[in-house]
């Protein structure tokens, strides 16, 4: 079980280790901690005599409403302020558990085993929470960094194509944010959704390490941090308008396009730097799941620039996006709140929904 690194948050220092047929390897810790996991794994757990809290992967479960279910059904299994509590799943129970852990009795300690790749290469570190209220995508959460982060590569293996491209524009965003240097290296490994669990293990590896930094240095995401919002802000309104149909990571990747795109209107040229290499790896990424364009040709413009315009990271006078600088790198783009913005900012989308649609 070979610890692959420490994260050193503001409240503990925890591990982020690499485990083998994790669930398996854990039963005895599963068994004194109580678990919540994605209904997806609930046979394979309480075949080893473990219960299980099961929960479907999806935006419903980690609405606020639906939280409170979820700690009554702790609550009566017996949780107190020393059970630990294990999440087993993706992004949405990593979410759920992680919120729930940082507000039960005032905090319980946690451990996450990721499921797919995006979790893995991504929200595994941090500690970062989010939930969803009514129709506001994320708009509570905390940070509350886990005990410990179990990966298992060999949990890529039953991954659909769609899952590995999510994960990989994930582990391509915090690549290309971290620098030139890592971006470079992690193309050097020629990531395509085809790759076996020990070539993607190498990729996961480098993404959690570019992402350690991040996390390190700016903790609750007040300056470096932000920056790996790249194309969350377009990524989140276009799920929230394709009604959840497209997945996160995927829905990310249409807003790094979105925002190397916006670059490109309030540069008047192109970005440069690596920023071509990081637009075609992720058009080629998407590129291979031919059902994203009927799903893209369904949604409105309009719906998608509605959602935008409520998304949490804007400030009261400007939009504010992750974009590019003419020579390549991330930085803060804020723009006026006005027409002339609007205008600019639907330009991009609609530019990019085309070029997604044909």
């Amino acid at each position: 079980m070979p610890t692959l690194f420490d994260v050193r948050s503001a409240s503990s220092v925890y591990s982020v280790v690499r485990e083998y047929d994790v669930i398996e390897s854990c039963a005895s810790r599963l068994r004194v901690g109580m678990v919540i996991a994605d209904s997806y794994f609930t046979p394979r757990v309480e075949a080893l005599g473990v219960s299980v809290i099961a929960l479907e992967a999806n935006e419903a479960s980690k609405n606020f409403d639906a939280l409170g279910e979820i700690i009554l059904r702790m609550r009566r299994a017996g949780a107190n302020r020393d059970t630990h509590l294990w999440a087993i799943g993706g992004g949405i129970i990593q979410d759920v558990v992680a919120f729930i852990a940082s507000v039960y009795m005032r905090g319980i300690h946690w451990t996450y085993v990721p499921t797919t790749l995006l979790g893995m290469v991504d929200s595994c570190i941090g500690g970062k929470s989010s939930i969803n209220v009514a129709s506001y995508k994320n708009i509570l959460g905390t940070f509350h960094p886990p005990t410990m982060v179990l990966i298992d590569p060999l949990m890529t293996s039953s991954l659909s194509i769609e899952q590995r491209v999510a994960g990989l524009v994930e582990a391509a965003k915090i690549c290309f944010c971290r620098g030139p240097d890592v971006f470079n290296a992690y193309l050097a490994r020629q990531p395509t959704p085809r790759m076996n669990h020990d070539q993607l293990q190498v990729i996961i590896e480098l993404s959690l390490t570019a992402k350690k930094w991040f996390v390190e240095i700016d903790e609750y995401d007040r300056a470096e941090r932000l920056l790996l919002n790249l194309g969350h802000t377009f990524g989140h309104a276009l799920e929230g308008a394709s009604q959840y149909r497209i997945a996160h990571g995927i829905a990310v990747g249409f807003g790094i396009l979105c925002a190397l795109e916006l670059s490109r209107i309030t540069l008047a040229e192109p970005a440069g730097g690596c920023a071509p290499q990081l637009e075609a790896h992720v058009a080629a990424l998407i590129a291979t799941l031919p059902h994203l364009a009927e799903i893209i040709r369904s949604v409105e413009v309009d719906q998608v620039f509605e959602r935008l315009e409520a998304d949490k990271k804007h400030e009261p006078a400007h939009y504010r996006f992750v974009a590019f600088g003419a020579d390549g790198a991330v930085r803060i783009l804020r723009l006026p709140k006005d027409a002339h913005s609007q205008a600019l900012i639907v330009s991009a989308v609609s530019r990019v929904m085309e070029s997604l649609g044909r």
